[in-house]
């Protein structure tokens, strides 16, 4: 017989770590089928709630990326004390995101040690730093020691069709032609960015094979989007600024394929399970990778690579190698691979 409790979820403040993240709560409402879990998520994420059904009740932070705001953290833990939680498991690993979790007075407050935060959490976990990023969340979903499954389960979204269709109607989408999206933002930094003018070749060679492009992205992708737009004589379709985080899940639903950098929306394609061709620069995919086996991941391996960096810090001929040597032509042969193997 499995135990009726509540548990409370401190989420990352990363879109693509909240998506890796889905493995885990349906592991956890797996391990827990009559718990209630609750999540406490910042604006940036908190949307993603919505496609996750093992979530009962999703609380705003309504504190900035980075920031402390003791005082906010500290009204919402209380507010939430009425709720007895038992447990609360803390993704982050910064100290700011355990202090919630103590301010609620919940009992048992699971996470990594991060920060050392050996005064707010009284259930430490080990982290093992081979695991991949969605891993590590799926081992907070188990008792301490416990082994991992063989087979974890991937991020998967549903599509609200009623919302995805307003959303065609309200942009003035149609669905006439195959659909390639584009997404070159990061929000980490410019050393995850493909250029911008190689999107842009991109989008002119599939318009012209009768394709239509689209971009989608986050507030700080409009600049970018708008410089892909003019370097293709404005052939593609520029939904940055349009669209709200939902509304990205359904339209991208629709692509037959989407060309991203390791990005929030890389992780939202996979989970969409849509053809994606994701494109790795001073990151890695042994350490993020797009969770899904219709995804073709294009990364050099360089002498210098990954190196992690927002900024690429090398000079000379070898700055941004990682990214200037993926040629769109090498991405147009990664489409075709993979949609000859998805069908």
């Amino acid at each position: 017989m499995h135990e009726m409790k509540r548990i409370l979820v401190i989420a990352p403040a990363w879109i693509g770590d909240m998506i890796m993240a889905h493995t885990f709560f349906q592991l956890l409402k797996r391990e827990n089928p009559q718990s209630i879990i609750d999540v406490v998520a910042p604006a940036a994420t908190l949307p993603l709630t919505k496609r996750m059904p093992e979530i009962s009740t999703a609380f705003d932070l309504r504190i900035g990326h980075k920031k402390l705001s003791l005082g906010t953290r500290y009204r919402l833990g209380k507010l939430l004390r009425k709720n007895h939680y038992e447990q609360a498991i803390i993704l982050p690993n910064s100290i700011k995101s355990a202090l919630l979790p103590l301010f609620a007075k919940i009992p048992l407050r699971s996470g990594f040690l991060g920060e050392h935060r050996y005064f707010l959490l009284n259930d430490i976990r080990d982290l093992d730093k081979s695991l991949k990023m969605f891993q590590r969340y799926a081992s907070l979903a188990f008792k301490a020691h416990s082994a991992l499954p063989s087979e974890l389960p991937h991020p998967r979204f549903s599509i609200d069709k009623k919302h995805q269709q307003q959303t065609l109607q309200q942009l003035q989408l149609k669905l006439d032609k195959p659909i390639l999206v584009l997404c070159p933002g990061a929000e980490y930094g410019r050393a995850k960015r493909w250029g911008l003018e190689y999107f842009a070749k991109l989008a002119v060679h599939y318009t012209q094979q009768g394709w239509q492009v689209w971009i989608l992205g986050g507030p700080n992708d409009v600049t970018p989007a708008h410089t892909i737009q003019q370097f293709s004589q404005h052939q593609c379709i520029n939904l940055v600024g349009k669209t709200k985080l939902l509304d990205a899940i359904d339209l991208l639903s629709l692509a037959k394929v989407a060309v991203t950098n390791d990005s929030g929306l890389m992780h939202m394609a996979a989970a969409l399970d849509i053809p994606l061709v994701a494109l790795y620069g001073s990151s890695s995919p042994e350490h993020t990778p797009p969770l899904s086996k219709k995804a073709k991941i294009l990364w050099l391996h360089l002498f210098c690579s990954p190196c992690f960096k927002r900024e690429c810090p090398l000079s000379g001929n070898d700055h941004m190698r990682c990214l200037i040597d993926i040629t769109p032509v090498m991405v147009q042969s990664a489409i075709s691979e993979l949609l000859e193997k998805v069908g």
